[in-house]
């Protein structure tokens, strides 16, 4: 009956206490009311049946409920339905660009570098519903997987569909891939432009400097997380290619230019990671993610629906009918 009422002033329901204190002074009225007499025999007397002094009480019965329902009625019962709105107030742009070089299928990340993030990656695509994200491939060339777009379903199957082919030409180019991240943001509307650039070696091909590129993002206002992905030693890499096509591994030196990559990031008010295991990697990405906070504004609206009118009308029924049979029915009885 109470369910999802909340009552405003419970402190009236301290008045309830005054009921079986109500209770007592009305036995003990009854008592003192009621007269004795002793009579040595009834045969003169016309005896009937009658109910009414049997359920004179009622009265009584009448006014406490009564009373219950006034209590409860002061206590403003009510019920709330609260819906909300909201409203980012601040997007944020991300472009993500990966190496898809052949080195990435070294298999120091469990199953590969590229399915280790692949699966971390998509995590942090799902954790964020308030941005547009596009993705960037590149090896010794680059291309636009993605464009930024706010449909993570469509970011979601690109990036899954993202593997090594031998179509783009070999190598890493670290800079064309940041300078294509670029031109997916430069013309951007939105007040915070990201790019999270992925890199597992050192800059090797392409026909721009990545300290050109670099310079282009802090232009454009584009911060810059670079990660550093290779464990330190060796690894498990591809050296060659069988005659069925699959390629041999070998144990090479893992080489990642790091301090390229620490100079991206501070050229661009971004930050350098380094991913050795699948862990660390899931961490980078968390970290990022906290970095990179959307703000969204959540508006609240409450509906308060009273509900003490029915209880204080029928409080007010129960008092008349307790008037109504006082001067009727129970007239000659109280």
């Amino acid at each position: 009956m109470f369910e999802g009422i909340e009552f405003l002033n419970k402190q009236w329901f301290w008045v309830l206490l005054v009921l079986p204190l109500a209770k007592l002074w009305y036995i003990f009225k009854h008592n003192r009311q009621t007269a004795e007499l002793k009579i040595s025999s009834l045969k003169g007397f016309k005896i009937t049946n009658s109910w009414l002094p049997k359920v004179r009480h009622l009265l009584f019965v009448l006014r406490l409920l009564a009373l219950t329902l006034l209590v409860m009625a002061l206590a403003r019962p009510q019920t709330v339905d609260v819906s909300t709105k909201t409203k980012t107030t601040r997007g944020i742009d991300i472009v993500m660009a990966i190496d898809v070089s052949a080195s990435m299928l070294a298999k120091d990340l469990s199953p590969n570098r590229l399915e280790a993030l692949k699966n971390v990656a998509s995590e942090f695509i799902k954790g964020r519903p308030n941005d547009r994200i596009g993705l960037v491939e590149y090896a010794g060339e680059s291309y636009t997987k993605t464009p930024i777009t706010s449909d993570k379903a469509i970011v979601l199957r690109s990036l899954k569909s993202i593997r090594y082919n031998n179509i783009i030409e070999g190598g890493t180019a670290i800079g064309m891939g940041l300078a294509t991240a670029v031109n997916r943001l430069k013309d951007s509307k939105a007040q915070s432009k990201v790019i999270v650039l992925l890199t597992d070696g050192e800059n090797n091909a392409g026909f721009i400097d990545p300290i050109t590129a670099s310079s282009l993002a802090a232009e454009y206002g584009i911060k810059t997380y670079t990660i550093g992905l290779g464990t330190n030693g060796m690894a498990l890499s591809p050296v060659g290619t069988l005659p069925n096509g699959s390629f041999q591994y070998g144990r090479i030196q893992v080489k990642i230019d790091e301090e390229l990559l620490k100079e991206i990031a501070e050229a661009t008010g971004g930050k350098y990671f380094r991913a050795t295991n699948n862990k660390k990697l899931a961490e980078i990405y968390n970290e990022i993610n906290k970095l990179e906070k959307t703000e969204i504004e959540e508006f609240k609206f409450y509906n308060y629906e009273e509900k003490y009118r029915p209880l204080v009308i029928l409080a007010g029924m129960l008092l008349l009918l307790e008037i109504l049979l006082r001067f009727s029915i129970f007239r000659s009885f109280v």
